[in-house]
C-alpha cells in the first residue's frame, strides 16, 4: 500500500505544472541586452478585405537584439529583423502572391526591419518606441505602442525572459506594396507579441 501511495505522489508530483514566477512590475525588470526569443514571438498583421473581413497574416522568423534599463527606459534600443519570406496565411497561393513582385517582392527585399530611435515611457507599464522601419526596401519613421508583460526566469530553459505587447498602424502604399488599394486596405494593422532573452 506504501508502494502505491508513493507512486501516486511521484505521478502527482510529474504531473503538476511549474510555474514562472512573473514580474509585472516594469522598473524591476533586470537591465541588459537582450536577443529574441523566436518561438514565442509571434508578428502578425491583418487588413481590411473588401470591407467584408479582417484579414489575417503572420511572419514566422523574428531575430534581434534589446538593449533595456528600467532605470533609464528612454534609452533603451531595439532592432529586429523579420524574414520576409516567411509570411504565412491560410492559403498557400496567396502566402506566395505576398512574397511575389506584385506585394512585398522578398526575393529582392528578403529583410523587414526596425530599429529604434526614441522611446517615450507613457505610464508603469507603457511606452511608445518609434523607430526606423523598413519594408519593401522603403524606409519610413513609425511609432509603436508598446505593453510590458512580464519578466523573470523561464522554468523550462532557466533563462531570463522578458517579455512585451506591441500594436500599431502603417500604410503599406507609404512603403511602395500598392496592390488592390483600395480593395484591399491599405492601412495595416501590426499585432506583436515579443518575447526576449537576456544574453550573458
Amino acid at each position: 500500500m506504501s508502494k502505491l501511495l508513493t507512486t501516486a505522489a511521484a505521478i502527482i508530483l510529474v504531473a503538476t505544472p511549474v510555474f514562472a514566477d512573473v514580474v509585472k512590475d516594469a522598473s524591476k525588470v533586470e537591465a541588459g541586452s537582450y536577443n529574441v526569443e523566436p518561438y514565442h514571438t509571434r508578428v502578425l498583421f491583418s487588413v481590411d478585405h473588401m470591407g467584408f473581413s479582417s484579414y489575417y497574416g503572420e511572419f514566422t522568423k523574428a531575430t534581434g537584439s534589446l538593449v533595456l534599463d528600467p532605470a533609464k527606459p528612454d534609452a533603451s534600443k531595439l532592432d529586429v529583423s523579420v524574414d520576409a519570406t516567411s509570411i504565412s496565411t491560410p492559403s498557400d497561393k496567396l502566402t506566395g502572391e505576398l512574397k511575389s513582385e506584385a506585394w512585398l517582392d522578398a526575393g529582392k527585399f528578403p529583410a523587414i526591419t526596425f530599429k529604434s530611435t526614441k522611446v517615450t515611457k507613457i505610464g508603469a507599464e507603457t511606452a511608445h518606441v518609434t523607430g526606423d522601419l523598413t519594408i519593401h526596401g522603403i524606409t519610413k519613421p513609425v511609432t509603436l505602442n508598446v505593453k510590458f508583460n512580464g519578466a523573470g526566469i523561464n522554468p523550462l530553459d532557466k533563462k531570463y525572459t522578458t517579455g512585451f505587447e506591441v500594436s500599431g498602424k502603417i500604410k503599406r502604399s507609404d512603403f511602395g506594396v500598392k496592390t488592390y488599394v483600395p480593395l484591399i486596405g491599405d492601412e495595416v494593422n501590426l499585432i506583436i507579441s515579443g518575447a526576449f532573452e537576456k544574453q550573458g
